[in-house]
């Protein structure tokens, strides 16, 4: 039995994890921690987890969870979660990060974006959790770096095509549309009710903090320099998430060489699911699953790839995926305690 603990358990994506850890056959749940609520039993925060009375709020203390958890996730903010993970790791404490402190192989990359990295060592040791991606890498990783919500939708669709050179690594476009709670939990002006519903924006253009993080793992992969025009909005739904990606075709291709590609990475993948030809996700198809849903589409009179990717922003894109990354670490199947079918409506 894994025995388990949630920092941040506060939060949106903290409370995921405690809802799939509490119902996890090869877990348990040993530790909740809330700066904010430190003292506070978690029902007094989410009402709705009502019968977890018993899961009371601590401070994040290493050495004294040293003795009563073999895992711990840091849904905490960008920024704070590495001043947590060293102390973890050294009382023996396997990490899983969902904030981007640990999601780059280059510091420079994270600092232009975020600030200066104070744990360069561990952050060089970190694997990219991008199960499907980086399994082998997973299983004997001692921290983890969650990827975000939007990298998982793009790179999942993206990367067989740009590791067998069917789709061309230059002038590629994402246009991105995510749920509100893709914000989190705090408060802000554009995720209040009136400013977010009835309402469709773009946000961040140019300057989005995931950018860096997609072009680090795409350029990996293609073995040179890529950027990308990633146009992330706000849609008016509570979660979900779908990207439309555009790219030229880098060589002769069929559609059927496309889906052939998708075919080697993922067959064996549970939680990837590549649609019928002519058919394409929906948020409301994937929301309460850990699926990514594909669909793809080429313009053969253009040489235009179009791919199209959905996930529940709050499960593959954050609480799900890192759940799957804890069952590879620990040797289990990757569909332990995620495998339920949710209701579509």
């Amino acid at each position: 039995m894994i025995k388990v603990g949630i920092a941040g358990a506060s939060g949106y994506t903290g409370v995921e994890l405690v809802k799939l850890i509490s119902n996890h056959p090869q877990a348990r749940l040993e530790a909740v921690t809330s700066s904010s609520y430190k003292g506070k039993p978690l029902t007094d925060i989410f009402p709705s987890m009502r019968g977890f009375e018993s899961l009371i709020c601590e401070e994040l203390d290493a050495k004294a969870l040293s003795t009563r958890v073999d895992l711990m996730f840091l849904a905490l903010p960008h920024k704070v979660s590495m001043a947590y993970a060293a102390p973890l790791i050294k009382e023996g404490i396997k990490v899983i990060d969902l904030s981007a402190d640990f999601r780059f192989s280059n510091p420079n990359a994270y600092e232009k974006s975020y600030q200066k990295h104070t744990d360069k060592d561990l952050l060089a040791e970190s694997v990219y959790g991008l199960s499907e991606i980086y399994r082998d890498q997973i299983k004997t990783a001692r921290i983890i770096g969650n990827p975000g919500c939007y990298p998982t939708t793009i790179l999942l669709a993206l990367l067989p095509l740009i590791k067998e050179k069917i789709i061309h690594s230059k002038g590629i476009i994402s246009d991105s549309k995510s749920g509100v709670s893709g914000a989190g939990r705090s408060l802000s002006l554009t995720a209040h009710y009136c400013e977010a519903n009835e309402s469709f924006t773009p946000y961040k253009i140019g300057n989005h903090r995931h950018s860096p993080e997609i072009e680090e793992i795409l350029s990996i992969h293609a073995e040179k320099k890529v950027n990308i025009t990633f146009v992330p909005h706000l849609v008016p739904v509570t979660r979900g998430m779908v990207s439309t990606i555009y790219g030229q075709a880098a060589k002769s291709v069929h559609v059927t060489d496309i889906r052939k590609a998708y075919d080697r990475w993922y067959a064996e993948e549970p939680f990837v699911r590549l649609l019928p030809q002519g058919r394409f996700p929906a948020m409301s198809h994937v929301r309460g699953t850990n699926c990514c849903d594909i669909g793809c589409h080429f313009d053969e009179d253009t040489g235009r790839i179009i791919l199209v990717s959905a996930i529940d922003n709050l499960l593959k894109g954050a609480a799900g995926q890192a759940v799957q990354n804890m069952n590879i670490m620990f040797g289990l199947a990757d569909e332990t305690g995620l495998d339920y079918v949710q209701s579509p409506l």
